[in-house]
């Protein structure tokens, strides 16, 4: 898991210094960085079982690092909504980004405080168990899943307005901060129809990832599930693995966003 969550942030590294899209290092790159943080902790924690710090460190790596990867995924559509017609959605594009970014966020804090309750809890030393920290890290697991939930359904629904044409309003009355041109009917490219099946397939494994997580800690510490090590290779890090390397193969800055140049020449035009 180490090599390929290594590779992938290299690779997604590299692009986004190529393709200048910075917002990709506080997301995807974040996240694979954390992954192999945490990763590299189980390994150390395998061969030092007895050391509490890598078992701190995998467990607070490991349970936050998928949060930015979903907020890449929110700021993608966000632009895909803009490039089709945002007369179809019910938030604009910026503020689509704000709402489940900012939801995205507030789910890692809480996930982040519980992680860090947990690994810090021991009964011998200082007194305080680390249920109360899986509790508080369910309930962030609970709140990312609701967020997913919303964000399906205002997806899906953007989809449907699209393909039978049923704006939610009309072109005058979009956010008067964006182009007009841009908030008219935009054409539903061959490479934005791949963009959204990439987004939809990475969204599905992180909501496996996530329901999985949520069983998992609600099961207890000492429950089967979580000293099941195959549960968590599969439907933890395999599932991560498949949604970040989706990004790399069908990567925003070649299906999604323009080259800079291209961009000035059609402002120009």
């Amino acid at each position: 898991m180490i090599s390929f969550f290594g590779v992938s942030t290299m690779w997604h590294t590299g692009s986004a210094v190529y393709r200048r899209m910075w917002w990709l290092f506080p997301t995807v790159v974040l996240c694979g960085v954390m992954e192999v943080l945490g990763w590299s902790a189980r390994l150390w924690s395998h061969y030092e079982p007895l050391n509490d710090v890598p078992f701190q460190i995998q467990i607070v790596s490991t349970i936050l690092a998928p949060t930015p990867l979903l907020a890449a995924t929110f700021v993608i559509f966000g632009e895909i909504i803009r490039r089709t017609g945002q007369i179809y959605s019910r938030l604009s594009p910026r503020n689509y980004t704000i709402f489940f970014c900012t939801a995205d966020v507030v789910s890692l804090v809480i996930q982040g405080v519980g992680g860090g309750l947990a690994a810090t809890a021991d009964p011998r030393t200082n007194g305080r168990s680390p249920e109360t920290g899986g509790r508080v890290m369910l309930g962030g697991i609970a709140f990312q899943l609701a967020v997913m939930v919303v964000f399906c359904i205002c997806g899906a629904e953007f989809i449907v307005r699209y393909v039978k044409d049923l704006p939610l309003r009309a072109v005058e009355t979009v956010d008067s901060q964006d182009s007009l041109v841009l908030s008219k009917r935009g054409e539903l490219t061959t490479k934005l129809k791949v963009m959204l099946y990439a987004l939809t397939f990475s969204t599905i494994v992180l909501f496996i990832r996530a329901v999985y997580r949520l069983i998992e800690l609600a099961d207890g510490w000492n429950g089967r599930i979580i000293s099941t090590e195959v549960y968590f290779n599969v439907l933890d890090g395999a599932m991560v693995v498949l949604a970040i390397y989706t990004l790399n193969f069908i990567h925003p800055g070649y299906f999604v966003y323009k080259p800079e140049s291209r961009r000035r020449d059609e402002e120009k035009a």
